[in-house]
């Protein structure tokens, strides 16, 4: 039986209380989730000072955003992957991509959009919902080799827009392919509102079409995105097939650094977005448990800055690569034409 849930799950309220089933998570893992969302905002904020500085290329913030990312990678198992999007580094973080190399994507550095060995991580994705198909064909080859793992993809509300989003949930539908799609709806598709963007009363009916199930959770909660992606994934390992989850959250700042959300956003949506932000939720709720001090917040604070200052002078002193290079990521076997111009190119740096 098909089953969605519109009613929005929530086990964190924004003051930190409790007022769900609290899933099975001890102290330690709290912690580091909390870590890893203020390690992610901190790389936010200095990299979009950066580029106002003209230190990198255009960037886009995930602030606000950490829980729907970070819940949902903590979910996940390490050999499982993840096809992320243009605003994915608090989730790419979480799965293992090093600080450095989230700098050397806004920095047009090649290596920025490769994962080392061992992290499961698909290159981000510009294109609109384009990296969706390729997510359904990856969960569907896991299908076929009998793999018991589950895939998570990410992508904003303005994505379901896209024929690729329709194409992806119809065929990971037909062929039960083992993979969580995670809309992360903040609002706003750039400057267009979400009730512009879909007659739908949400965006996880949608998939009643597609012959599976959907489910609405509080994107600001970690803990119930943690507890909907760990269900889903369940399920997914299950052969029971894919879930659409719609994890309602909200962009602090500008789609990007070529944006000024100023100008179709009131500002009264962003004082009640501060209100519920998403670190904040968690860390009331550390406190209220005794798991969290001010003096361990002061020093997590000092030490996400030193992180993420030593990860942009990595990125700064990481050689350029020869523009041959570039081949290889496009082909397992390198065409005879390519590769004699790969030859004549290889004195030539990116």
């Amino acid at each position: 039986m098909i089953r969605v849930d519109v009613s929005r799950r929530q086990i964190l309220a924004p003051d930190g209380k409790l007022v769900g089933e609290m899933p099975a998570l001890g102290p330690d893992t709290l912690r580091d989730m909390y870590r890893i969302m203020v390690l992610a905002r901190t790389f936010d904020q200095r990299a979009l000072n950066l580029q106002r500085q003209g230190r990198i290329g255009t960037f886009a913030p995930a602030a606000g955003q950490e829980a729907s990312q970070v819940g949902a990678v903590f979910a996940m198992r390490r050999d499982e992957w993840l096809f992320p999007t243009y605003r994915s580094h608090p989730a790419m973080l979480a799965h293992g991509m090093p600080l450095d190399r989230l700098f050397l994507y806004p920095m047009a550095h090649p290596l920025g959009g490769v994962a080392p060995p061992g992290v499961a991580i698909y290159s981000v994705a510009i294109s609109i919902a384009a990296h969706l198909p390729h997510a359904a064909g990856a969960a569907w080859a896991s299908r076929i080799r009998r793999e018991s793992k589950g895939f998570v993809a990410l992508f904003g509300d303005g994505a379901t827009s896209e024929g690729d989003f329709h194409e992806a949930m119809n065929f990971a539908g037909v062929f039960r392919a083992p993979l969580v799609f995670l809309c992360e709806n903040n609002g706003w598709a750039i400057s267009v509102p979400r009730e512009h963007q879909t007659a739908s009363e949400t965006i996880a009916q949608k998939a009643v079409a597609y012959g599976f199930g959907g489910e609405v959770v509080d994107g600001n909660d970690v803990l119930a995105v943690y507890q909907a992606t760990s269900e889903a994934l369940e399920r997914a390992r299950a052969g029971e097939g894919p879930t659409l989850i719609e994890a309602q959250t909200y962009r602090l700042g500008p789609h990007t650094t070529a944006d000024d959300p100023t100008r179709y956003r009131k500002p009264e949506e962003l004082t009640e977005a501060e209100r519920i932000d998403p670190i904040l939720r968690l860390r009331l709720f550390l406190e209220g448990r005794d798991l969290w001090s001010e003096k361990e917040e002061a020093a997590l604070r000092a030490e996400a800055q030193e992180s993420v200052r030593a990860a942009y002078q990595k990125a700064q002193e990481t050689p350029p690569m020869a523009l041959g290079d570039l081949v290889p990521y496009v082909y397992a076997e390198v065409p005879p034409y390519l590769a004699a111009e790969r030859e004549e190119m290889n004195g030539w740096r990116v």
